[in-house]
């Protein structure tokens, strides 16, 4: 089932491609020339992290973040194209939509297990797993496909290439660092089902996993992982190569953990990390240095993502309960967007992929989640406040502004219509209860109607 990892020397990548302020203390500055850009659960987090910590100490790691100089390997990355789809719903609630915006759909689900609740301002479909009835389109014919892994998963993400449809990556959470896996998993269409097509070792569990955010089929296949180490693999069809090892630390082959990193989709040469070691770190993939590394949170930092269509402007949380937004032209400040009630720490972070100007996050054993507007920081625009347990998981629909997807502890997926901000959003427009709690879960950019999720040992998709 499983391939030999093969390990290399890392070789350079060529990727082609204002309310109160506080000081940004910066660790360490390079100045390096970046191609221009193109006309992109709880828990489980901190034991993961928590299992690096420990080994630190007693386990070197052989790998290195340098080598000499080597042709790119990757071309530059076009601009994305516009995705065109289905009318809106007609109930719950949305961010101000933009042009070439839309809905998805909340009554796709066909199973016989669909029921309708009514309530006083919104309905809700509601879809409990087991066997699926046909289905008219796209993915085969079941709404629902899961995947069962040998070990208990936590990092997942979709494959964003048009040559790999319903193509999944995802990482085991085994506290024996040695022991762990990263399988990719695809769609079997004959067989309708999930199957795994291969599998390399990761050292310590992967606290995120990501596809090179591209859908271009003449960049090669990268993956990358972030715990100890960043890492990017080139996955073939014989074996899965490891091609970078990045350290944050310049005087120690050890380093602190890393809890998250983001992949800039509009300009695939940039990858940011966050750290328990309080700092943010931005990488130039191409050259394997340092862009900036810069003291973003009082405490450990959780979370990074970029804005959407932006190679400067990134945002962070962390375990100081503060949401920072920071732009890369100038460093000498940060902005604080949010800082969350008794400053609980915020442990997750997503920016609206069409509409910019919103993001989501939630607190620590928190069951809400909230929405904020960066033209009104400090107060948030929404709180979804449907789960009835612990908040582990947010994604917002890659088509659309006006929808998100929240998974928790309480074993409920559901997605949101905000359509009608600032009015309340009391209710979901769809519910999918899995067997036991959804520790991950994440919206399809190239399939806009699959939703993936990780559920213990099992990752399921599900047609929304």
């Amino acid at each position: 089932m499983g391939e030999q990892l093969a390990e290399v020397q890392p070789l350079p990548l060529q990727l082609q491609q204002e309310p109160a302020s506080v000081p940004v203390k910066q660790e360490q500055q390079q100045h390096l020339q970046l191609p221009p850009p193109p006309p992109s659960p709880q828990a489980a987090v901190q034991g993961a992290v928590g299992a690096q910590s420990r080994d630190q100490q007693s386990q070197q790691n052989p790998l290195t973040h340098s080598s000499p100089p080597h042709d790119g390997l990757i071309a530059r990355k076009q601009s994305p194209a516009t995705v065109t789809d289905a009318s809106p719903s007609s109930s719950g609630t949305s961010v101000p939509p933009a042009p070439q915006q839309g809905s998805p759909s909340a009554t796709a689900y066909t199973s016989a297990s669909i029921s309708n609740q009514v309530n006083s301002s919104s309905t809700t479909t509601s879809y409990t797993g087991g066997k699926a009835s046909p289905s008219p389109s796209g993915g085969g014919g079941k709404e629902l496909y899961a995947y069962d892994a040998p070990w208990p998963v936590f990092a997942m993400s979709w494959s964003a290439r048009e040559d790999k449809p319903f193509r999944l990556a995802v990482g085991s959470l085994l506290e024996d660092a040695i022991s762990n896996k990263v399988r990719i998993v695809q769609l079997n269409m004959q067989r309708d089902a999930l199957e795994c097509v291969s599998e390399f070792d990761h050292v310590y569990p992967p606290t995120k996993v990501m596809w090179l955010p591209s859908k271009h089929t003449q960049h090669p296949d990268f993956i990358a992982t972030s715990g100890d180490y960043l890492r990017v693999y080139e996955v073939g069809e014989r074996n899965t190569v490891q091609r970078l090892s990045l350290n944050n630390s310049k005087l120690s082959i050890f380093c602190a953990p890393l809890t998250s990193f983001d992949w800039n989709e509009t300009d695939p040469n940039i990858i940011g990390t966050s750290s328990i070691d309080t700092t943010c770190t931005i990488w130039s993939v191409e050259t394997q240095k340092v862009v900036t590394q810069l003291i973003a949170h009082d405490k450990e930092v959780y979370d990074i993502a970029f804005r959407w269509q932006s190679t400067n402007v990134f945002a962070s949380v962390g375990a100081d309960g503060s949401l920072r937004m920071f732009d890369l032209r100038s460093l000498e400040h940060s902005t604080i967007m949010y800082e969350s009630p008794n400053m609980f720490p915020l442990l997750r972070l997503c920016w609206n992929k069409r509409d910019t100007n919103y993001m989501a996050t939630f607190s620590l054993d928190s069951n809400k989640v909230v929405i904020l507007d960066i033209r009104v920081p400090s107060v948030a625009a929404a709180e979804l406040k449907g789960h009835s347990s612990t908040v582990n998981s947010i994604s917002w629909a890659p088509h659309s502004s006006g929808h998100i997807c929240t998974g928790g502890e309480d074993k409920q997926a559901l997605i949101w219509d905000l359509g009608n901000l600032p009015k309340p959003v009391d209710f979901p427009i769809l519910q999918y209860e899995a067997e036991a709690e959804i520790s991950q879960l994440q919206w399809s950019s190239l399939q806009t109607d699959w939703i993936g999720a990780t559920v213990n040992n099992k990752v399921q998709i599900l047609r929304v």
